[in-house]
Parts: C-alpha cells; structure tokens; sequence
C-alpha cells in the first residue's frame, strides 16, 4: 500500500534522492540539501497552522510505500505565490498591425511579460520515483492533494495553477531560453533555474519588459511555446480532466505551458465528499478506487475500496491502520479516476 503524509525533517535524504533523479528544469526539486532543508521547515510550519487566508505557506507531501518503508515521491501546494518574490510568467497575447493603403492586416503573436505579488495558488513539486511510475501512483501522486484543498479551501487561493516543465533535450538544453533569454541574461539554462529558487531579483533586474514577437524568434524556439516536457504529458492530461486549461501563459524561462482552474471548479474539490467512518472491516470490500484522506492538518491519504452508507462509510481495516482513523472519525473521498 502507499499513503501520502506530510514531509517531516527525517524524510530529507530520501527528498534529496528523489531530487537527484530529477532531470533539469523541476526548479523546486534543487539537488541541495540546504535548500531542501528550507522547504522541508517552510512546510513543517505550514502545516502546524493553516491560517484561515492564503499566503505564503508551503505544503509539501510525500509518498510512502508503507511495505517498505521507502519514499517513493513528492508533490506539493502554495497557497498563493508571489508575496515577498514576485511571480513572473509571459502572457501569449496577440497585437494587429493594419495597413490599408495595401490592404494588409496581420495578427502577430507575442509574448507580455506578467508579474504579480497577489496569487494564485499553485500546484507542483510533482516526483515519483521511475521504479513506481505504474499501477496509477503518478496520478494519485498529482491528485491526492485537492483532497487537502478540499478539506481546507479558506486556505488556498484561486485560481490554482500548475506550471509544467518545457521542451529541453537530455543535457538539460532549452531552445527557448537559448533564442530569448541567454540574450539578456548571460549564463545558461540550468543555471539561471537554479538561481530563480534562491532570489529572483536578478529576474526584475534583466528581463526585457518590451513586448517579445514571437514570428522574430527561430522557429526552434517557437515550436516549443507553450509545450510540455514530455515527461509531464501525463500530468498535463490528468490535470485537464480535473478541469485544467491552458491559461496562455508560459513559463518566462523554458516556455513550459501554465495550466489553471478556479479552487472550487476543480472535479476533486467538487465531487469530494466528508463523512463519519461507520465501520471498518477486516474482509474486503468490493468497490470502485477511491482516494481516501483524513479531514485535519495531519493529512494522509491514500487509495482504497469503500462502502457508502446511510450513516458514513465502511471502509477495510488497512485502510484505516494507514491513515489512522477510527470509528467516528471523519474521511473525505472521491472516485480515483480509472
């Protein structure tokens, strides 16, 4: 069985495994442990007070194959970005330019560089172990935590967003930012990513604020506007079903697409339910999958059968002995998509 719990201090090895099989470009996954550290007690806090409106606060979860013990992912939830560092993204626009002296009017695409300090929420940190990318752990992983959301939505601001990874090729080379960014930057890919996780300042200091058009770019580059990683393209189809559409925004270093839904549209926040555990059975129970979680800031989660009845839920003995519940106790749930 695995269950989703919240990280704790001793979790930060198995954290900095996970980080080192991380290819490059998951900027809140950094392969050091210092820093790790720093979202490991972002989150501890988090989670001991979850206020009744969003800010700052960090919410990292992991994935736990309780057979042995092993951390086998990681994903994780900010209430509201930006703040103290602002958030940057660029917004896919379109601008005319008409002439009617020869009868030509073009739309031309480009990109407006988007900065907020007031939200949105956002979805990310998504990891799982390669050895475990089967048997539906990945889109558990992904969705577990809009039962948390769903459980504390005061909490969260809306829209959520989830921003994915762009193309980059097996050495960690972006044909995006190597056309726009590396121009005005001046260092690499990698390593304008991993500065971005520790001050984004040199962000305001050097990103061009004129609008970029994008027919001007190689066409390398705009072939990738607004395309996925092709490791994300799971988690891009499982966040549609959700509810997620393309926002026209791409992230302002690998033009990796931005993906969002209001808090309360997302199909997990509506179709959850809450109620009190009936009983708890030892004999299986046939049933559809569900994701089952617990209903208080010491979240877990995990999937299970259950049994609706009039009165709450029965749900296996496993089930319970994982999230740590019993009768009485209340759970909320909703059907683990097929």
């Amino acid at each position: 069985m695995v269950i989703i719990r919240p990280i704790t201090p001793a979790d930060l090895e198995s954290l900095y495994d996970l980080a080192t099989l991380a290819s490059v470009g998951l900027t809140t996954l950094p392969k050091d442990r210092a820093l790790l550290s720093k979202r490991i007690a972002n989150s501890l806090a988090s989670f001991k007070s979850i206020p009744e409106h969003p800010g700052p606060e960090t919410y990292l979860l992991v994935l736990e194959d309780t057979d042995t013990g092993r951390i086998i992912g990681t994903s994780g939830i900010t209430a509201k970005v930006g703040g103290y560092q602002p958030f940057y993204e660029y917004k896919i626009q379109t601008t005319v330019f008409e002439s009617k002296t020869i009868d030509v009017r073009k739309e031309i695409p480009i990109l407006n560089l988007y900065e907020t300090h007031n939200g949105p929420g956002e979805v990310g940190t998504l990891f799982l172990h390669p050895d475990y990318r089967k048997d539906g752990n990945g889109r558990f992983l992904q969705l577990c935590r809009f039962l948390f959301v769903s459980e504390f939505p005061h909490a969260f601001e809306t829209p959520i967003i989830s921003e994915f990874r762009g193309v980059l090729d097996a050495s960690g080379f972006s044909p995006f930012w190597d056309a726009l960014g590396f121009h005005f930057f001046g260092i690499g890919f990698a390593e304008a990513d991993r500065l971005s996780i520790i001050n984004k300042k040199f962000i305001a200091d050097l990103m061009p604020r004129h609008p970029i058009y994008i027919p001007l770019l190689p066409k390398s580059a705009q072939d990738v506007i607004g395309k996925p990683h092709p490791e994300s393209e799971r988690a891009v189809k499982n966040l549609a079903a959700e509810g997620f559409t393309f926002a026209d925004m791409v992230d302002i270093f690998d033009a990796g697409p931005v993906y969002s839904c209001p808090r309360d549209e997302i199909r997990t926040v509506k179709q959850s339910q809450r109620a009190p555990i009936a009983a708890i059975w030892d004999d299986p129970i046939s049933s559809p999958a569900y994701m089952v979680s617990t209903t208080t800031a010491d979240f877990r989660a995990t999937r299970s059968t259950l049994e609706v009845l009039p009165k709450g839920v029965r749900i296996p003995s496993c089930t319970a002995r994982a999230l740590g519940v019993t009768p009485g106790d209340a759970v909320r749930y909703v059907p683990f998509p097929p």
